[in-house]
């Protein structure tokens, strides 16, 4: 008993004398000797016993971008943007003018007849923040904006499950509100309406989600955890590499995102306006 002790990785015991004992059968105080294998052993069997009652493991929900719309109740020259306004572009084809702010980073489409509508943001508040300095733009080249009708429109929300996910018996098992074609999109798209969202689930662990708030999205992850958790699997090597590659992407995409907020051309003011006279900023020509 004492070789095997050894053999687990044990600590040897203090009386040297019984290392070399293979099979150990009467011996005195055996009840002793039951009870430190007892103590040896329960560090081992504790993990087995608890891990029915683990907690579940924490996951993050990544916001990467917040669409919202609001109006200025006034009719725009969409020419007079263009030619006196910065950092946009005439889609004279979509006729539509194209804004773009730094701080926040975010794109604001614009229609003559007043509404805007703002993508790129990653949080509620940010978008609002982003939608009134893109009206106070408007209102720097003469136009009598008055902010209005500000909401919400879509909020995409991504998160990687720590696990794989058996994604055509989860399709089985819940069909009624799954739907995967393997042949037109390699991921299960499960529709829920309390409250309201559209996931996009995929085999790597991967799950996108698009609801009308953040509230919803959060919402949606508490819900599809414990389905997804039933048909949970170890990740493949192909996964794997799926999974590093697709980090890697999004890392080079914030650096050059960061590199982009750290140019110092045509900067944006704080107030998130046009740039003001005495700033020294470059032409709209740096920015072709």
């Amino acid at each position: 008993m004492a070789t095997a002790i050894q053999k687990n990785g044990m600590k040897p015991l203090t009386n040297g004398s019984l290392n070399h004992v293979e099979n150990v059968t009467n011996l005195d105080g055996a009840d002793i000797c039951s009870d430190t294998k007892d103590v040896l052993f329960e560090e081992q069997s504790q993990p087995q016993v608890d891990a029915p009652d683990m907690e579940p493991p924490e996951v993050d929900i990544m916001i990467n971008n917040v669409v919202c719309s609001f109006s200025v109740r006034c009719h725009l020259n969409l020419r007079e943007i263009a030619l006196n306004g910065s950092n946009v572009e005439y889609r004279r084809e979509n006729g539509m003018i194209t804004m773009k702010l730094r701080r926040p980073y975010t794109t604001a489409s614009i229609w003559s007849s007043g509404k805007i509508t703002c993508t790129g943001a990653t949080s509620e508040d940010q978008a609002k923040i982003a939608a009134r300095r893109f009206a106070r733009s408007l209102q720097k080249l003469g136009f009598k904006v008055r902010f209005n009708n500000f909401r919400v429109v879509n909020v995409l929300g991504t998160c990687t499950l720590p696990f794989g996910i058996k994604i055509t018996s989860f399709s089985v098992r819940y069909k009624e509100n799954a739907d995967y074609e393997p042949e037109l999109h390699p991921g299960v798209t499960y529709r829920l309406k309390d409250p309201k969202a559209t996931l996009k689930i995929f085999s790597t662990g991967s799950v996108t989600v698009t609801a009308p708030n953040v509230a919803a999205v959060q919402a949606a992850i508490e819900h599809i955890f414990p389905l997804v958790y039933e048909f949970r699997k170890e990740r493949s090597a192909e996964d794997a590499m799926l999974l590093q590659s697709k980090k890697r992407n999004s890392g080079t995409g914030k650096r050059n995102r960061e590199e982009f907020l750290r140019d110092p051309v045509a900067l944006i003011d704080e107030e998130g306006g046009l740039p003001s006279e005495d700033d020294d900023v470059g032409s709209d020509a740096s920015w072709d």
